[in-house]
């Protein structure tokens, strides 16, 4: 009798503890934020990384009160700021905003950084995604995605293509039809995007990867033509460029932006700012960020959505980066 009265005790304790661990949570996410909370940004400032973390912390310090303070850590193909979310306390006060080089490409290239993103980080949302054109210079002999292939595969090692390094996704996207589509062409890596676009005007180069922001005022002026792009559905950015997919089936690929803490931050505390990034999600305001970033909107993911979409990305890039040879420089 003793032991069952002893053992009815330990229940109605367990329960009650249990119970004002969930309360003293969800007073935690009520209470959220009782002090300054950091946005790390792995990009420069200005970048349009940085300008959607603003943002997204204006938003937040707005509808959840306190102060959300973005903090540009640029370096280390975007794991320094990486390795700085995910050693710091799961209490909240350190979010992020990574990119597919961060979460899905850079740990894979520099598995020596330590950063794990499927374990180290705990996705919020996905913000938006970065589509790729594939542009030629003026004077290239293909108009359409079907002609540059039949033209590049007649003489192979003879085309030239820049990108803005090693690993990154301009150099990873042509790696992929090189091998889907048994090409050969020469690879010129330059130190970024915008120093690829100099030589390609100029013929010095003959084609390449390039995200809308450097794409779409050369399409406009005319001095660069695009044959495809990298997402399967249409692009919104500019009228006329249907997708690869429609050439060479199954490629559909992207970069894309997300939103994330470290993995372990309370749960309750996630889901209050998923639930503002949604709302604001939902405006015209947030559309016409994008639009003038010259970014794809996505549809919202919930946390749990997000996380699963990090972990298939993250999987299904590992793949294409070690047939890439792309190694640490």
């Amino acid at each position: 009798m003793i032991a069952r009265a002893f053992a009815g005790v330990a229940v109605v304790v367990c329960v009650l503890w249990s119970g004002s661990g969930g309360a003293q949570a969800d007073d935690a996410a009520a209470a959220y934020p009782s002090r300054p909370v950091r946005i790390i940004v792995p990009y420069p400032a200005g970048s349009m990384i940085d300008q959607l973390g603003r943002l997204i912390a204006d938003r937040l310090q707005g509808a959840l009160g306190g102060s959300f303070i973005v903090e540009d850590r640029p370096g280390g193909s975007t794991l320094l700021g990486a390795k700085q979310v995910s050693g710091a306390d799961k209490d909240g006060y350190t979010l992020m905003v990574p990119t597919v080089t961060t979460l899905s490409i850079a740990p894979q290239i520099h598995p020596a950084s330590g950063v794990d993103p499927v374990k180290d980080f705990r996705p919020i949302a996905r913000l938006g995604a970065t589509n790729f054109f594939l542009v030629v210079r003026d004077t290239f002999p293909a108009k359409t995605m079907r002609e540059w292939i039949d033209e590049v595969r007649s003489k192979p090692g003879t085309y030239v293509y820049g990108s803005s390094g090693v690993g990154t996704p301009h150099h990873i996207f042509m790696e992929m039809l090189q091998r889907q589509l048994g090409l050969q062409l020469v690879h010129v890596p330059y130190k970024g995007g915008g120093d690829v676009v100099p030589d390609l005007l100029a013929g010095r180069v003959d084609m390449a990867f390039m995200d809308g922001t450097l794409a779409v005022v050369n399409l406009q002026s005319g001095k660069l033509r695009a044959l495809g792009t990298t997402l399967a559905r249409r692009t919104t950015l500019i009228d006329g460029v249907p997708p690869i997919a429609d050439t060479v089936a199954g490629f559909d690929w992207s970069g894309w932006v997300a939103f994330a803490g470290p993995s372990g931050m309370p749960e309750p505390v996630v889901q209050r700012i998923a639930a503002e990034i949604g709302r604001l999600q939902a405006t015209p305001e947030y559309a016409a960020f994008l639009r003038r970033g010259l970014m794809e909107a996505t549809p919202p993911l919930s946390p749990d959505e997000a996380a699963g979409f990090v972990r298939a990305e993250f999987e299904r890039w590992g793949p294409i980066i070690q047939s890439s040879g792309a190694v640490a420089q």
